[in-house]
Protein backbone atom coordinates (compact mmCIF):
# COMPACT_ATOMS: atom_id res chain seq x y z
CA UNK A 1 0.00 0.00 0.00
CA UNK A 2 1.34 3.38 -1.00
CA UNK A 3 0.60 6.33 1.24
CA UNK A 4 -0.43 9.59 -0.43
CA UNK A 5 -1.31 12.20 2.15
CA UNK A 6 -2.39 14.64 -0.58
CA UNK A 7 -5.57 12.55 -0.99
CA UNK A 8 -6.53 12.65 2.69
CA UNK A 9 -10.11 13.86 3.18
CA UNK A 10 -10.00 13.74 6.98
CA UNK A 11 -12.51 10.87 7.25
CA UNK A 12 -10.88 9.93 10.57
CA UNK A 13 -10.91 6.20 9.80
CA UNK A 14 -7.18 5.76 10.32
CA UNK A 15 -7.43 7.66 13.60
CA UNK A 16 -10.41 5.62 14.79
CA UNK A 17 -8.83 2.25 13.97
CA UNK A 18 -5.24 2.92 14.99
CA UNK A 19 -4.51 0.20 17.60
CA UNK A 20 -2.08 2.38 19.52
CA UNK A 21 -3.95 5.70 19.11
CA UNK A 22 -0.77 7.11 17.66
CA UNK A 23 -2.32 8.94 14.72
CA UNK A 24 -3.83 12.37 14.40
CA UNK A 25 -4.65 14.45 11.36
CA UNK A 26 -3.24 17.96 11.28
CA UNK A 27 -4.39 20.57 8.79
CA UNK A 28 -1.58 21.66 6.52
CA UNK A 29 -0.31 25.16 7.24
CA UNK A 30 0.68 25.58 3.62
CA UNK A 31 -1.85 28.14 2.38
CA UNK A 32 -2.03 30.63 -0.45
CA UNK A 33 -1.34 34.29 0.14
CA UNK A 34 -3.95 35.78 2.49
CA UNK A 35 -6.72 37.78 0.85
CA UNK A 36 -10.06 38.58 2.52
CA UNK A 37 -11.89 38.66 -0.81
CA UNK A 38 -10.11 35.81 -2.62
CA UNK A 39 -10.02 33.15 0.05
CA UNK A 40 -8.07 29.89 -0.26
CA UNK A 41 -11.08 27.72 -1.10
CA UNK A 42 -12.24 30.15 -3.77
CA UNK A 43 -8.84 30.22 -5.45
CA UNK A 44 -8.49 26.44 -5.36
CA UNK A 45 -11.91 26.05 -6.94
CA UNK A 46 -10.88 28.38 -9.77
CA UNK A 47 -7.76 26.25 -10.28
CA UNK A 48 -9.86 23.07 -10.43
CA UNK A 49 -12.22 24.47 -13.03
CA UNK A 50 -9.35 25.90 -15.05
CA UNK A 51 -7.83 22.40 -15.17
CA UNK A 52 -11.02 20.46 -15.92
CA UNK A 53 -13.53 22.80 -17.54
CA UNK A 54 -16.21 21.06 -15.48
CA UNK A 55 -18.90 21.94 -12.95
CA UNK A 56 -17.76 21.53 -9.36
CA UNK A 57 -19.62 18.82 -7.44
CA UNK A 58 -20.01 18.65 -3.68
CA UNK A 59 -21.84 16.53 -1.14
CA UNK A 60 -23.49 16.91 2.26
CA UNK A 61 -24.97 20.28 3.27
CA UNK A 62 -23.96 23.90 2.87
CA UNK A 63 -20.78 24.43 4.96
CA UNK A 64 -20.74 28.22 4.66
CA UNK A 65 -21.10 30.40 7.79
CA UNK A 66 -24.73 31.26 7.09
CA UNK A 67 -27.20 32.07 9.91
CA UNK A 68 -28.52 29.07 11.84
CA UNK A 69 -31.85 30.32 13.15
CA UNK A 70 -32.34 27.31 15.43
CA UNK A 71 -29.43 28.65 17.48
CA UNK A 72 -31.02 32.11 17.66
CA UNK A 73 -34.26 30.82 19.16
CA UNK A 74 -34.69 29.94 22.82
CA UNK A 75 -37.44 27.84 24.37
CA UNK A 76 -39.66 29.25 27.09
CA UNK A 77 -40.11 27.29 30.32
CA UNK A 78 -42.92 27.04 32.84
CA UNK A 79 -42.43 27.50 36.56
CA UNK A 80 -45.28 28.81 38.72
CA UNK A 81 -48.52 29.83 37.01
CA UNK A 82 -48.24 27.02 34.48
CA UNK A 83 -46.23 24.36 36.29
CA UNK A 84 -43.86 22.03 34.45
CA UNK A 85 -44.65 18.36 33.86
CA UNK A 86 -42.46 15.47 34.96
CA UNK A 87 -42.33 13.09 31.96
CA UNK A 88 -41.09 10.24 34.17
CA UNK A 89 -44.25 10.28 36.28
CA UNK A 90 -46.93 11.84 34.12
CA UNK A 91 -48.20 10.84 30.64
CA UNK A 92 -46.50 12.56 27.71
CA UNK A 93 -47.78 11.98 24.16
CA UNK A 94 -45.18 11.99 21.38
CA UNK A 95 -47.30 10.10 18.85
CA UNK A 96 -48.29 12.02 15.70
CA UNK A 97 -50.50 11.33 12.69
CA UNK A 98 -49.57 12.87 9.35
CA UNK A 99 -52.23 13.53 6.75
CA UNK A 100 -55.32 15.60 6.02
CA UNK A 101 -57.58 16.14 9.03
CA UNK A 102 -61.38 16.63 8.83
CA UNK A 103 -62.73 20.04 9.81
CA UNK A 104 -65.22 18.60 12.29
CA UNK A 105 -66.23 15.41 14.09
CA UNK A 106 -69.23 13.65 12.60
CA UNK A 107 -71.53 11.17 14.33
CA UNK A 108 -74.25 8.83 13.14
CA UNK A 109 -77.84 8.77 14.45
CA UNK A 110 -76.75 6.64 17.40
CA UNK A 111 -74.09 9.12 18.40
CA UNK A 112 -71.20 6.93 17.29
CA UNK A 113 -68.20 8.55 15.66
CA UNK A 114 -68.09 8.31 11.86
CA UNK A 115 -64.55 7.46 10.76
CA UNK A 116 -64.05 9.87 7.89
CA UNK A 117 -60.31 10.24 8.46
CA UNK A 118 -58.29 10.03 5.23
CA UNK A 119 -55.18 7.81 5.06
CA UNK A 120 -52.58 8.76 7.70
CA UNK A 121 -49.00 8.00 8.65
CA UNK A 122 -48.69 7.02 12.31
CA UNK A 123 -45.41 7.84 14.09
CA UNK A 124 -44.40 7.10 17.67
CA UNK A 125 -42.36 10.32 17.65
CA UNK A 126 -42.29 13.33 15.29
CA UNK A 127 -39.14 12.29 13.39
CA UNK A 128 -38.60 10.35 10.15
CA UNK A 129 -35.52 9.30 8.19
CA UNK A 130 -35.38 11.43 5.06
CA UNK A 131 -34.95 10.34 1.44
CA UNK A 132 -31.59 8.75 0.54
CA UNK A 133 -31.70 6.56 -2.54
CA UNK A 134 -30.32 3.06 -2.96
CA UNK A 135 -27.33 3.83 -5.14
CA UNK A 136 -26.39 7.07 -3.44
CA UNK A 137 -26.08 5.11 -0.19
CA UNK A 138 -25.19 1.46 0.23
CA UNK A 139 -27.36 -1.61 0.76
CA UNK A 140 -26.14 -1.87 4.36
CA UNK A 141 -27.01 1.76 5.04
CA UNK A 142 -30.54 1.21 3.71
CA UNK A 143 -30.86 -1.95 5.78
CA UNK A 144 -29.83 -0.02 8.91
CA UNK A 145 -32.45 2.69 8.28
CA UNK A 146 -35.24 0.20 7.51
CA UNK A 147 -34.57 -1.99 10.57
CA UNK A 148 -34.33 1.01 12.88
CA UNK A 149 -37.54 2.54 11.52
CA UNK A 150 -39.42 -0.72 12.12
CA UNK A 151 -38.14 -1.08 15.69
CA UNK A 152 -38.84 2.57 16.53
CA UNK A 153 -42.29 2.70 14.95
CA UNK A 154 -41.34 5.53 12.59
CA UNK A 155 -40.74 5.80 8.82
CA UNK A 156 -37.77 5.85 6.46
CA UNK A 157 -37.79 7.12 2.86
CA UNK A 158 -36.49 5.13 -0.13
CA UNK A 159 -35.34 8.18 -2.06
CA UNK A 160 -35.66 8.17 -5.83
CA UNK A 161 -33.84 4.88 -6.48
CA UNK A 162 -36.69 2.43 -6.04
CA UNK A 163 -37.07 -0.19 -3.31
CA UNK A 164 -34.79 -3.21 -3.13
CA UNK A 165 -36.75 -6.47 -3.05
CA UNK A 166 -35.24 -7.35 0.34
CA UNK A 167 -36.85 -4.31 1.93
CA UNK A 168 -40.48 -4.84 0.87
CA UNK A 169 -41.04 -6.52 4.24
CA UNK A 170 -40.50 -3.12 5.89
CA UNK A 171 -43.34 -1.60 3.86
CA UNK A 172 -45.35 -0.39 6.88
CA UNK A 173 -42.34 1.77 7.82
CA UNK A 174 -41.45 2.94 4.33
CA UNK A 175 -42.17 6.01 2.22
CA UNK A 176 -41.67 5.29 -1.48
CA UNK A 177 -40.63 8.21 -3.63
CA UNK A 178 -41.66 9.21 -7.14
CA UNK A 179 -39.10 11.59 -8.64
CA UNK A 180 -38.74 13.05 -12.12
CA UNK A 181 -36.73 10.06 -13.37
CA UNK A 182 -39.44 7.61 -12.21
CA UNK A 183 -36.72 5.05 -11.38
CA UNK A 184 -38.11 1.78 -10.05
CA UNK A 185 -41.70 3.04 -10.08
CA UNK A 186 -44.42 0.47 -10.80
CA UNK A 187 -47.66 -0.65 -9.18
CA UNK A 188 -46.21 -3.05 -6.59
CA UNK A 189 -43.65 -0.42 -5.55
CA UNK A 190 -46.37 2.20 -5.04
CA UNK A 191 -48.44 -0.18 -2.94
CA UNK A 192 -45.47 -1.43 -0.92
CA UNK A 193 -45.03 1.60 1.32
CA UNK A 194 -47.04 3.42 3.95
CA UNK A 195 -47.05 6.62 1.87
CA UNK A 196 -45.89 8.00 -1.49
CA UNK A 197 -43.73 11.08 -1.85
CA UNK A 198 -43.58 13.13 -5.04
CA UNK A 199 -40.17 14.78 -5.09
CA UNK A 200 -40.42 18.19 -6.76
CA UNK A 201 -37.31 19.67 -5.19
CA UNK A 202 -34.49 19.13 -2.71
CA UNK A 203 -33.00 21.64 -0.29
CA UNK A 204 -29.38 21.12 -1.34
CA UNK A 205 -30.18 21.66 -5.03
CA UNK A 206 -33.45 23.52 -5.74
CA UNK A 207 -34.36 23.50 -9.41
CA UNK A 208 -31.82 20.77 -10.17
CA UNK A 209 -32.38 17.12 -11.04
CA UNK A 210 -30.36 14.12 -9.92
CA UNK A 211 -27.44 12.21 -11.39
CA UNK A 212 -26.09 8.84 -10.32
CA UNK A 213 -23.00 7.93 -12.41
CA UNK A 214 -23.14 4.79 -14.54
CA UNK A 215 -20.28 3.23 -12.58
CA UNK A 216 -22.67 2.95 -9.61
CA UNK A 217 -25.47 1.38 -11.67
CA UNK A 218 -24.48 -2.22 -11.13
CA UNK A 219 -26.18 -5.45 -10.02
CA UNK A 220 -29.07 -4.89 -7.65
CA UNK A 221 -29.02 -1.13 -8.21
CA UNK A 222 -29.61 -1.65 -11.92
CA UNK A 223 -32.48 -4.05 -11.25
CA UNK A 224 -34.04 -1.89 -8.55
CA UNK A 225 -33.92 1.26 -10.66
CA UNK A 226 -34.98 -0.70 -13.77
CA UNK A 227 -32.28 0.74 -16.00
CA UNK A 228 -29.35 -0.96 -17.82
CA UNK A 229 -26.10 -1.54 -15.98
CA UNK A 230 -23.51 1.14 -16.59
CA UNK A 231 -26.00 3.78 -17.78
CA UNK A 232 -26.19 7.10 -15.98
CA UNK A 233 -29.33 7.55 -13.90
CA UNK A 234 -30.29 11.13 -14.75
CA UNK A 235 -33.36 12.72 -13.18
CA UNK A 236 -34.38 15.83 -15.13
CA UNK A 237 -34.85 19.07 -13.22
CA UNK A 238 -38.63 19.22 -13.88
CA UNK A 239 -41.19 16.44 -14.01
CA UNK A 240 -41.99 16.54 -17.71
CA UNK A 241 -45.67 16.05 -16.96
CA UNK A 242 -45.88 18.78 -14.29
CA UNK A 243 -45.83 22.47 -15.24
CA UNK A 244 -48.62 23.76 -12.99
CA UNK A 245 -50.50 23.00 -9.79
CA UNK A 246 -53.20 21.44 -11.97
CA UNK A 247 -50.63 19.03 -13.45
CA UNK A 248 -49.40 18.19 -9.95
CA UNK A 249 -52.99 17.54 -8.87
CA UNK A 250 -53.37 15.07 -11.72
CA UNK A 251 -50.32 13.09 -10.56
CA UNK A 252 -51.48 13.21 -6.93
CA UNK A 253 -54.82 11.66 -7.84
CA UNK A 254 -53.25 9.21 -10.29
CA UNK A 255 -51.17 7.87 -7.39
CA UNK A 256 -54.21 7.81 -5.11
CA UNK A 257 -56.13 5.84 -7.72
CA UNK A 258 -53.22 3.43 -8.17
CA UNK A 259 -53.19 2.74 -4.42
CA UNK A 260 -57.00 2.76 -3.94
CA UNK A 261 -56.81 5.87 -1.75
CA UNK A 262 -55.09 3.91 1.02
CA UNK A 263 -51.82 5.87 1.02
CA UNK A 264 -51.27 9.52 1.93
CA UNK A 265 -49.48 11.50 -0.77
CA UNK A 266 -46.53 13.72 0.18
CA UNK A 267 -45.18 16.49 -2.04
CA UNK A 268 -41.58 17.40 -1.26
CA UNK A 269 -40.32 20.85 -2.26
CA UNK A 270 -37.19 22.88 -1.62
CA UNK A 271 -37.36 26.00 0.53
CA UNK A 272 -37.29 28.95 -1.88
CA UNK A 273 -38.37 32.59 -1.70
CA UNK A 274 -42.03 32.04 -2.73
CA UNK A 275 -42.47 28.84 -0.75
CA UNK A 276 -45.64 30.04 1.03
CA UNK A 277 -47.50 30.53 -2.25
CA UNK A 278 -46.19 27.19 -3.56
CA UNK A 279 -47.34 25.40 -0.41
CA UNK A 280 -50.77 27.01 -0.68
CA UNK A 281 -51.13 25.57 -4.18
CA UNK A 282 -49.92 22.13 -3.07
CA UNK A 283 -52.40 22.13 -0.18
CA UNK A 284 -55.19 22.68 -2.73
CA UNK A 285 -53.85 20.01 -5.11
CA UNK A 286 -55.11 17.12 -3.02
CA UNK A 287 -51.77 16.29 -1.40
CA UNK A 288 -51.98 15.12 2.21
CA UNK A 289 -48.52 16.17 3.42
CA UNK A 290 -46.04 18.85 2.36
CA UNK A 291 -42.35 18.21 3.05
CA UNK A 292 -40.17 21.34 2.95
CA UNK A 293 -36.40 20.91 2.64
CA UNK A 294 -34.18 23.83 3.69
CA UNK A 295 -31.00 24.99 1.98
CA UNK A 296 -28.70 23.38 4.55
CA UNK A 297 -30.00 19.92 3.70
CA UNK A 298 -27.50 17.24 2.71
CA UNK A 299 -27.01 15.54 -0.63
CA UNK A 300 -24.99 12.76 -2.21
CA UNK A 301 -23.91 15.10 -5.01
CA UNK A 302 -24.87 18.60 -6.09
CA UNK A 303 -23.28 21.43 -8.09
CA UNK A 304 -21.27 23.36 -5.52
CA UNK A 305 -22.58 26.75 -6.61
CA UNK A 306 -26.19 25.57 -6.33
CA UNK A 307 -25.68 23.95 -2.93
CA UNK A 308 -24.01 27.02 -1.45
CA UNK A 309 -26.10 29.82 -2.99
CA UNK A 310 -29.64 28.69 -3.80
CA UNK A 311 -32.58 28.36 -1.42
CA UNK A 312 -33.50 29.74 2.00
CA UNK A 313 -33.28 28.45 5.59
CA UNK A 314 -35.91 25.95 6.68
CA UNK A 315 -36.79 28.00 9.77
CA UNK A 316 -38.01 31.00 7.74
CA UNK A 317 -39.68 28.81 5.10
CA UNK A 318 -41.56 26.71 7.67
CA UNK A 319 -42.82 29.73 9.61
CA UNK A 320 -44.04 31.51 6.47
CA UNK A 321 -45.80 28.40 5.13
CA UNK A 322 -47.58 27.65 8.42
CA UNK A 323 -48.77 31.27 8.67
CA UNK A 324 -49.97 31.36 5.05
CA UNK A 325 -51.96 28.13 5.39
CA UNK A 326 -53.53 29.31 8.66
CA UNK A 327 -54.42 32.70 7.19
CA UNK A 328 -56.12 30.97 4.26
CA UNK A 329 -57.98 28.54 6.56
CA UNK A 330 -56.49 25.44 4.94
CA UNK A 331 -53.91 24.38 7.52
CA UNK A 332 -55.87 21.19 8.30
CA UNK A 333 -55.76 20.19 4.63
CA UNK A 334 -52.14 19.09 4.99
CA UNK A 335 -49.49 18.14 7.49
CA UNK A 336 -46.09 19.87 7.33
CA UNK A 337 -42.77 18.05 7.54
CA UNK A 338 -39.59 20.13 7.94
CA UNK A 339 -36.10 19.03 6.91
CA UNK A 340 -32.73 20.51 6.14
CA UNK A 341 -30.20 20.24 8.98
CA UNK A 342 -32.31 19.10 11.91
CA UNK A 343 -29.44 18.37 14.29
CA UNK A 344 -30.96 17.61 17.69
CA UNK A 345 -34.10 17.10 19.74
CA UNK A 346 -34.10 20.84 20.47
CA UNK A 347 -34.28 21.60 16.73
CA UNK A 348 -37.23 19.21 16.46
CA UNK A 349 -39.08 20.96 19.30
CA UNK A 350 -38.42 24.40 17.78
CA UNK A 351 -39.57 23.23 14.35
CA UNK A 352 -42.83 21.91 15.76
CA UNK A 353 -43.39 25.14 17.69
CA UNK A 354 -42.95 27.00 14.38
CA UNK A 355 -45.67 24.88 12.81
CA UNK A 356 -44.24 21.53 11.69
CA UNK A 357 -46.08 18.29 12.39
CA UNK A 358 -42.84 16.29 12.16
CA UNK A 359 -39.24 16.51 10.97
CA UNK A 360 -37.07 14.69 8.46
CA UNK A 361 -33.48 13.86 9.41
CA UNK A 362 -30.77 12.48 7.13
CA UNK A 363 -27.31 13.82 7.97
CA UNK A 364 -27.89 13.17 11.68
CA UNK A 365 -28.84 9.58 10.82
CA UNK A 366 -25.69 9.15 8.73
CA UNK A 367 -23.59 10.50 11.58
CA UNK A 368 -25.13 7.83 13.80
CA UNK A 369 -23.99 5.25 11.23
CA UNK A 370 -20.41 6.51 11.44
CA UNK A 371 -20.27 9.32 8.87
CA UNK A 372 -17.53 11.86 9.64
CA UNK A 373 -18.67 14.55 7.17
CA UNK A 374 -15.56 14.19 5.03
CA UNK A 375 -17.71 15.34 2.05
CA UNK A 376 -16.60 12.75 -0.50
CA UNK A 377 -20.02 11.15 -1.08
CA UNK A 378 -19.94 12.18 -4.75
CA UNK A 379 -16.75 10.15 -5.30
CA UNK A 380 -18.34 6.87 -4.19
CA UNK A 381 -15.33 6.15 -1.98
CA UNK A 382 -16.93 6.49 1.45
CA UNK A 383 -14.49 4.94 3.92
CA UNK A 384 -17.32 4.13 6.35
CA UNK A 385 -19.35 2.05 3.90
CA UNK A 386 -22.28 4.49 3.71
CA UNK A 387 -22.16 6.47 0.44
CA UNK A 388 -20.47 3.83 -1.69
CA UNK A 389 -21.15 0.80 -3.86
CA UNK A 390 -17.68 -0.73 -3.59
CA UNK A 391 -18.07 -4.18 -1.94
CA UNK A 392 -14.86 -3.86 0.06
CA UNK A 393 -16.13 -0.58 1.53
CA UNK A 394 -19.79 -1.55 2.00
CA UNK A 395 -18.84 -4.38 4.36
CA UNK A 396 -17.31 -1.84 6.74
CA UNK A 397 -20.84 -0.89 7.80
CA UNK A 398 -22.48 -3.60 9.87
CA UNK A 399 -26.29 -3.13 9.58
CA UNK A 400 -26.86 -4.79 12.96
CA UNK A 401 -24.65 -2.22 14.64
CA UNK A 402 -25.90 0.58 12.40
CA UNK A 403 -29.57 -0.02 13.17
CA UNK A 404 -28.83 -0.28 16.90
CA UNK A 405 -27.04 3.09 16.87
CA UNK A 406 -29.98 4.69 15.03
CA UNK A 407 -32.41 3.25 17.58
CA UNK A 408 -30.22 4.58 20.40
CA UNK A 409 -30.11 8.05 18.83
CA UNK A 410 -33.87 8.28 18.32
CA UNK A 411 -34.58 6.86 21.78
CA UNK A 412 -32.36 9.57 23.27
CA UNK A 413 -34.08 12.27 21.19
CA UNK A 414 -37.50 11.02 22.27
CA UNK A 415 -36.50 11.31 25.93
CA UNK A 416 -35.15 14.81 25.32
CA UNK A 417 -38.31 15.89 23.50
CA UNK A 418 -40.35 14.76 26.49
CA UNK A 419 -38.06 16.57 28.91
CA UNK A 420 -38.21 19.82 26.93
CA UNK A 421 -41.97 19.62 26.52
CA UNK A 422 -42.33 18.89 30.23
CA UNK A 423 -40.30 21.96 31.04
CA UNK A 424 -42.65 23.98 28.84
CA UNK A 425 -45.68 22.61 30.68
CA UNK A 426 -46.87 20.86 27.52
CA UNK A 427 -47.82 17.18 27.46
CA UNK A 428 -48.37 16.45 23.77
CA UNK A 429 -46.92 17.18 20.36
CA UNK A 430 -50.35 18.40 19.24
CA UNK A 431 -50.32 21.09 21.97
CA UNK A 432 -46.80 22.12 20.95
CA UNK A 433 -47.54 22.44 17.22
CA UNK A 434 -47.53 26.06 16.10
CA UNK A 435 -47.21 27.29 19.70
CA UNK A 436 -44.85 30.16 18.93
CA UNK A 437 -45.47 31.77 22.31
CA UNK A 438 -43.00 29.20 23.64
CA UNK A 439 -40.16 30.59 21.48
CA UNK A 440 -38.07 33.72 21.90
CA UNK A 441 -35.46 35.17 19.56
CA UNK A 442 -31.95 36.32 20.41
CA UNK A 443 -29.92 38.55 18.10
CA UNK A 444 -32.59 38.67 15.40
CA UNK A 445 -33.75 41.80 13.60
CA UNK A 446 -37.37 42.94 13.46
CA UNK A 447 -38.03 41.45 10.02
CA UNK A 448 -36.67 38.06 11.02
CA UNK A 449 -38.80 38.07 14.18
CA UNK A 450 -41.83 39.05 12.11
CA UNK A 451 -41.37 36.18 9.62
CA UNK A 452 -40.72 33.65 12.39
CA UNK A 453 -43.73 35.00 14.27
CA UNK A 454 -41.93 35.10 17.63
CA UNK A 455 -41.04 37.77 20.17
CA UNK A 456 -37.55 38.79 21.24
CA UNK A 457 -36.16 37.42 24.49
CA UNK A 458 -37.19 39.63 27.39
CA UNK A 459 -40.57 40.61 25.91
Amino acid sequence: MKSDESKCVNCQRCVSLCPTRALKIVKSDCILRENCNWQNDTIREVYKQANSGGVLLSSMGNPKPMPVYWDKMLINASQVTNPPIDPLREPMETKVFLGKKPERIERDKSGNLINNLPAQIELTMPVMFSAMSYGSISYNAHASLARAAEELGIIYNTGEGGLHEDFYKFGKNTIVQVASGRFGVYENYLNAGAAIEIKMGQGAKPGIGGHLPGEKIVGDISRTRMIPEGSDAISPAPHHDIYSIEDLRQLVFSLKEATRYKKPIIVKVAAVHNIAAIASGIARSGADIIAIDGFRGGTGAAPTRIRDNVGIPIELALASVDKRLRDEGIRNNVSLVAGGSIRSAADVVKAIALGADACYIATAALLALGCHLCRTCQSGKCNWGIATQKPELIKRLNPDIGSRRLVNLMTAWKHEIKEIMGGMGINSIEALKGNRLMLRGVGLNEKELEILGISHAGE
